[in-house]
């Protein structure tokens, strides 16, 4: 989209440098006639800030882009950004000790040792460096890598020309300037965090078997079921929902989406709100995740979209059949193979540098554990291999690229065909026309149900089934992955393997598998590695799907029908159950129960306040919180095949199972213990639930409504029980960047945003808790997209910014 900017802007660009500089940065009384095309060598970009901290980033081409917005960034987020680069050079356990624990947001290392040992290795293979320079579409493009180099550039000269005032980092010598390697690098392990990310401590900590190693297997169901729950998005630190409905449900036959991606509210995987210009080139606004130079969720003029993580099984194991005179060498078709050894050294706050040795095959890493629940051990005639294609998938960024100068759904389907790089989401998309796209396109082992069948060892026969990860005999070289026409790499599936509905009048996701993405035409046909087909949807799934075929049917949708939705904090699991809970509490004789520590508990009082309850979780309910810690006590005291009197068919999978089973043992003592619970932490049964649901922010305690995964609120929330300090006093996970984006027909696009937890994670900034404060009573961001919505906001302010 080419953008002019004329007269009038210009006008209000030069009495906005003159009137409204911040001292951060450095602005000569030329830069308003210099404009976006600075003289000289150096990099340089125009910001311009409105409401709420929202930088609209201009610059003349991708490197001066990715300064601004890596200068932009480092204004907002510099703790966060230096932590995350700690991390990536691998320097955690020289700068915070070996034992404490990263946060989770680039891996699932459980302690900075293994944290270290895994990117510190990965910086020593050159891995990176050898992703940047595979040649496009295999590898980035030059736009994605200069986007890269100047946000490197962007983020030093910040830290250059300003002081840091956050206190998580204030003065700390860890914050230091990067390189576009490092930047390239924290890309690497966002690709990755569902693969070799999963299994670092596993990884890490390989070493052959000695002479004292039992010759043991794991148990086949033990190993399934782990496997199922480890890969299952029911419980999921990360979720999201999306919906997008064609122009055939909406008022004026143009497209609407409504993105809600649940993600973490403090670390390195937060969102971060801008609009990027390059005039002529690129115009588009949005989320992104922190460190990353493009938009990941959002909109231009014409198209919107967002993600759901996906259930893609994103990695495989292989089983080696090892030498019995040498378990670091293993046999594929007959022939003897040496693992490469790769030693790691780890330098150690306090105490003497590590190393260690870890131990790699042609399918990959061997590891030892996906998980304290997944033992994978390593013995003297077996050990497992860890496949990763994600690890050679350094694309989603022209991915990104890709969607933001689409114009159409089917252009998000070319830049889906063209990079191939999305990891571990799905994208949901709407355009100005009316149509409306859904599609699993992500980079995925090519592990067919043929190949499975033929190849997967007696574990893996056990795994697959139950959680699409396929354990393959690696000492078959016919048992080899293979490579579609159409894909990018070798190992993984081609685009026309993937799932696509087009034009549906809704498509849907809620971080279930692709087939009900439409329960009206649902998606079958694809291989089990991408998710299943015919199984119990999640309560966040069924009170979805409910919620949006309602609006389709409905039709003549606008913007403020998806605001509504977003905030409706309808509780598909009180719809179903409480007043079935109402009823069989207030049979109970004499209104008691006896708890799980065998004492009696009256619980009469807590039967009229769940009947009372408006089935919501809105800050002013009340019987919210009361059913709410039932609920989780219920569901860990009754196993889910006793939950429901009516089991699931799928026939009938949105509305099934249903009936709550009021007569199981662990019903009436799940009611005893919340009573019990709330008793004990002076918390009134038909307390509101935003009095004991918050967050605290410079002091102020700000309510949060929105429910867990197990109640299907759309509008999730995961916070930490706090009994003491009054309840849910921290939200970990949940709604995070919101849009809800539609057209009418002009030049400008209908958009409403929130970010939940606001722009700035520093408490000294004034965009700490702004739009937390929006959140909790349910108001929105009118976006400002085109050039005069910018320039009538009465916040404006215009900093020039320059290496």
């Amino acid at each position: 989209m080419r953008t002019r900017p004329g007269h009038r802007r210009l006008a209000a660009l030069g009495v906005a440098l003159l009137t409204a500089l911040s001292g951060t940065a450095s602005v000569s009384s030329a830069a308003a006639d210099r404009d976006t095309h600075p003289h000289g060598g150096g990099l340089s970009a125009t910001i311009r800030y409105t409401e709420y901290g929202i930088p609209h980033i201009e610059a003349r081409d991708y490197a001066n882009l990715g300064f601004g917005t890596g200068w932009a960034q480092a204004a907002d987020q510099v703790c966060t950004l230096a932590d995350g680069f700690v991390t990536v050079r691998g320097e955690r356990s020289r700068t915070f000790g070996p034992d404490a624990a990263p946060d989770g947001s680039l891996s699932s290392a459980t302690k900075n040792l293994s944290s270290d040992l895994y990117f510190k290795g990965v910086r020593e293979a050159r891995t990176v460096e050898k992703l940047l320079g595979v040649p496009a579409p295999a590898g980035p493009s030059r736009d994605v890598k200069d986007s890269m180099r100047g946000w490197a550039a962007g983020y030093n000269a910040w830290l250059k020309q300003n002081r840091v005032t956050d206190p998580a980092c204030k003065g700390a010598d860890w914050v230091k300037p990067v390189t576009t390697l490092d930047v390239a690098a924290r890309g690497f392990a966002i690709s990755v965090l569902g693969g070799q990310g999963r299994g670092i401590d596993g990884i890490t900590a390989a070493q052959p078997p000695t002479a004292d190693t039992p010759l043991t297997e794991p148990k086949k169901s033990d190993v399934a079921h782990a496997a199922r729950e480890l890969f299952s998005q029911d419980d999921s630190d990360m979720g999201s929902n999306a919906v997008a409905f064609s122009g055939a449900t909406t008022a004026n036959k143009r497209g609407l989406l409504l993105g809600n991606p649940h993600y973490p509210w403090q670390g390195g995987r937060r969102f971060w709100q801008s609009q990027q210009t390059i005039p002529g080139e690129l115009n588009v606004m949005g989320g992104s995740l922190l460190g990353t130079t493009g938009i990941s969720i959002g909109h231009n003029a014409h198209i919107a979209w967002s993600h759901t993580v996906a259930t893609g099984v994103t990695l495989n194991l292989h089983q080696l059949t090892l030498d019995p005179s040498d378990p670091t060498t293993y046999v594929v078709d007959g022939k003897k193979e040496r693992m490469t050894k790769r030693s790691v050294t780890v330098p150690v706050k306090g105490g003497d540098d590590v190393t260690r040795t870890q131990w790699w095959t042609r399918y990959g890493p061997v590891v030892t554990n996906l998980g304290a629940q997944l033992p994978l051990p390593w013995t003297a005639t077996t050990a497992y291999a860890l496949n990763d294609p994600n690890a050679v998938n350094l694309r989603a960024s022209d991915t990104a690229l890709g969607f933001s100068k689409a114009r159409s759904t089917d252009d998000i389907l070319a830049s889906l065909r063209r990079s191939q790089g999305l990891p571990w989401v799905n994208t949901i998309a709407a355009d100005s026309s009316g149509h409306s796209l859904f599609t699993q396109s992500q980079v995925l082992p090519r592990i067919t149900d043929e190949l499975a069948a033929r190849c997967s060892t007696p574990l893996g026969k056990a795994t697959y089934p139950a959680s699409g990860v396929a354990i393959l005999d690696g000492s078959k070289g016919d048992c080899a992955l293979g490579k579609d026409k159409d894909a990018v790499q070798a190992g993984v599936f081609g685009p026309s393997k993937m799932p696509v509905l087009k034009d549906a009048p809704y498509a849907e996701n809620s971080n279930d598998s692709s087939w009900l993405a439409n329960a009206d035409h649902p998606l079958t046909g694809y291989e089990r590695v991408f998710g299943n087909v015919g199984t119990q949807r999640s309560m966040r799934t069924r009170g979805a799907v409910e919620d949006v075929a309602g609006m389709a049917h409905k039709g003549g949708l606008t913007v403020a029908d998806l605001q509504r939705q977003q905030f409706a904090d309808r509780v598909p699991a009180g719809d179903l159950a409480a007043a079935d809970t109402a009823k069989a509490c207030a049979a109970l004789p004499g209104g008691s129960a006896t708890g799980s520590d065998g004492k009696p508990v009256d619980v009469s009082r807590a039967c009229s306040v769940i009947g009372a309850w408006d089935r919501t979780m809105n800050t002013d309910s009340r019987g919210a919180l009361l059913f709410d810690r039932f609920w989780r006590k219920l569901l860990v005291a009754v196993p889910a095949a006793q939950l429901w009197k009516v089991p699931f068919s799928a026939a009938d999978p949105v509305r099934t199972p249903n009936t709550l089973n009021t007569s199981a043992p662990g019903f009436a003592t799940a009611l005893a213990d919340t009573v019990a619970e709330l008793k004990a932490a002076n918390i009134p049964l038909d307390a509101k639930l935003g009095d004991h649901q918050f967050v605290t922010r410079g002091g102020d305690r700000i309510p949060v409504h929105g429910g867990t995964e197990s109640l299907g609120v759309w509008n999730k929330a995961e916070a930490v029980w706090n009994a003491a300090g009054g309840g849910y006093t921290d939200v970990t996970t949940g709604s995070s960047y919101i849009q809800a984006v539609g057209w009418d027909g002009g030049r400008c696009p209908v958009a409403r945003t929130l970010l939940t937890y606001s722009q700035s994670s520093n408490p000294n900034s004034p965009h700490y808790s702004d739009q937390t404060h929006l959140f909790t009573k349910k108001k929105w961001v009118k976006e400002r997209f085109c050039e005069k919505d910018i320039l009538k906001s009465p916040a404006l302010k215009v900093v020039r910014v320059r290496g």
